[in-house]
């Protein structure tokens, strides 16, 4: 078994536990995390990176070059997931009034160990406490260069976990398998490999003009052509070597009944 740390409902703070598959131990007992709502394992800021994988430029075409910046992105293109969005494994994701779908974005969130201020690609991995699965939700939209604020940063458009996977039990960032399932049928697979920045570049590039600080979350980014959610829809983001994630989309009377 791997380790993680965890955040059950109703406890205090990271519980350290062994993790296997879809389930974890704690206290000698197993559970299966289909079974639970859990809360978010992440408290730090979660900076979203935009046009990291080859597939998603790819698609852009010659629009890539075309005003106003005319060629591909110099450093990476981040945004941030504020507070509001985030929520935990289990929890159900809002369908806003008047919304008829959703844009599923599973991304690998890399959790800050320490602070990180520009730091050597050789030496990124020493900053990483571990890895999480996120699904970076928004409502679709086709620009990408108007920050899209009311499609990526509503309520609950966040959730991630069910754990933080502990970075020595990744052996290799870069070569992750990413599968996602909306109603137990496979609907996207990728990998990390198909990123233009591998974990190690990004977070050199990122702090050589910020600072991260412990906790916080840098998402890898998301492939091209995610999924799309419809009120009902179960979707589940399964990483390899770091977790499942899965979330049920509901209208949002239903939603609030949650909070």
């Amino acid at each position: 078994m791997k380790t993680a740390l965890l955040k059950m409902a109703g406890t205090s703070g990271l519980k350290l536990v062994q993790v296997r598959g879809e389930e974890f131990v704690y206290k000698e007992k197993t559970y299966q995390t289909n079974d639970l709502i859990l809360e978010t394992p992440i408290s730090g800021t979660v900076y979203g990176t935009v046009l990291n994988y080859k597939g998603e430029l790819e698609l852009l075409g010659d629009a890539v070059h075309e005003p106003p910046y005319k060629k591909t992105p110099a450093a990476p293109v981040l945004y941030i997931k504020p507070a509001n969005t985030i929520s935990g494994h289990g929890m159900l994701i809002p369908l806003p009034e008047g919304v008829e779908e959703l844009q599923a974005g599973a991304a690998l969130g890399i959790v800050i160990g320490k602070k990180a201020v520009r730091i050597k690609e050789e030496e990124a991995l020493e900053y990483v406490a571990g890895y999480t699965v996120v699904n970076d939700v928004s409502i679709p939209y086709s620009s990408v260069y108007r920050p899209p604020i009311m499609q990526k940063c509503r309520d609950g458009f966040c959730p991630a976990g069910p754990w933080i996977a502990a970075r020595e039990d990744v052996e290799n960032p870069d070569a992750l398998s990413i599968r996602v399932f909306v109603n137990e049928v496979l609907q996207q697979e990728t990998t990390t490999a198909n990123l233009i920045r591998p974990v190690s570049k990004l977070i050199a590039d990122v702090t050589e003009f910020m600072t991260l600080e412990e906790g916080d979350i840098l998402l890898a980014g998301v492939s091209e052509n995610p999924p799309r959610l419809k009120d009902g829809d179960t979707v589940k983001i399964s990483i390899e070597s770091v977790g499942s994630l899965q979330n049920r989309v509901a209208k949002e009377e239903e939603w609030m009944v949650q909070l």
